[in-house]
């Protein structure tokens, strides 16, 4: 029979968040896979966990990713650990689970802390529903149709950023979203953690002046429904009843269902289209 591969949230910060489920996990399995064995090591010396360690990391989780899983398949259980959170949010981890999956080996998680979680339940903003982005791509285009898609985002949004990008990811989060309020959460759970509840204009204008320290997770407030529905619309009292209804009719929609929803997209009653057309 194959083994167990174990995903182990490891603290953010604080070294108490470490669960006593996790610790005994870590002591009994066959190997223990980490992201970065030199920052892993201190965290098994602090809970005098002896077992053996191997790095999986971004850069070798293909070809590591299937001797691990070989491993698993030969019976021995194993434990996937990351630099801090939750392993498989924003980390190679995901790689390895879905290999696991394909070759029919058992993956079962261990809870415990993860920072989006965490900065959304102190942010003072809508917890019902989120979007998680984790950090934005690098590349140009790239970032750039993400943030056409998070333009029309009402639910809650939740980015990561380095201090040293911070700044810059603020001047380019106000050039898409506009003004939205925002809680910048630094160093959660340590003893200097911050919440920073302001507004991307403001948080902007005060990380130009104050340079940032720490990991940062950024929580922006989502698009109203009912900002997104003036912004409709201002766009359909643009274009004339005729359109409108062309609009409409172009796509498949019969005649009485189309008055129907260009009065429902002007705020005005079927008559009153109705006699507009006439």
């Amino acid at each position: 029979m194959s083994g167990t591969l174990y995903l182990c949230a490891t603290p953010i910060g604080n070294l108490e968040d470490m669960t006593l489920r996790c610790i005994r996990v870590l002591k009994e399995v066959d190997l223990i896979a980490a992201e970065d064995t030199r920052n892993s090591i201190k965290l098994l010396n602090h809970f005098e966990i002896k077992t053996p360690m191997t790095s999986y990391h971004e850069y070798n989780k293909i070809e590591k990713g299937h001797r691990l899983a070989e491993r698993l398949q030969s019976g021995e259980d194993i434990a996937l650990i990351t630099d801090a959170g939750t392993p498989g949010i924003s980390d190679p981890g995901e790689e390895l689970v879905r290999m696991c999956q394909e070759a029919g080996i058992t993956v079962t998680a261990l809870p415990g802390a993860v920072a989006c979680i965490t900065a959304l339940t102190i942010s003072g903003l809508a917890t019902r529903r989120f979007a998680f982005e984790a950090f934005l791509p690098t590349d140009k285009k790239e970032r750039q149709a993400i943030l056409e898609e998070l333009k029309g985002e009402t639910r809650t949004m939740i980015l990561y950023e380095a201090p040293h990008r911070l700044t810059r990811t603020l001047k380019v989060l106000y050039e898409a979203l506009g003004n939205r309020r925002l809680s910048v959460c630094r160093e959660l759970t340590k003893k200097h953690e911050t919440v920073f509840a302001t507004t991307i204009e403001d948080a902007l204008d005060y990380y130009e002046s104050q340079e940032p320290k720490g990991e940062c997770v950024m929580v922006i407030e989502g698009k109203s429904r009912e900002e997104i529905r003036a912004e409709e619309k201002a766009q359909w009292e643009e274009m004339d009843i005729e359109a409108h209804m062309e609009y409409y009719l172009e796509r498949g929609m019969g005649k009485k269902e189309a008055m129907k929803q260009v009065a429902k997209d002007r705020g005005v009653s079927k008559r009153d289209i109705y006699q507009a057309l006439l």
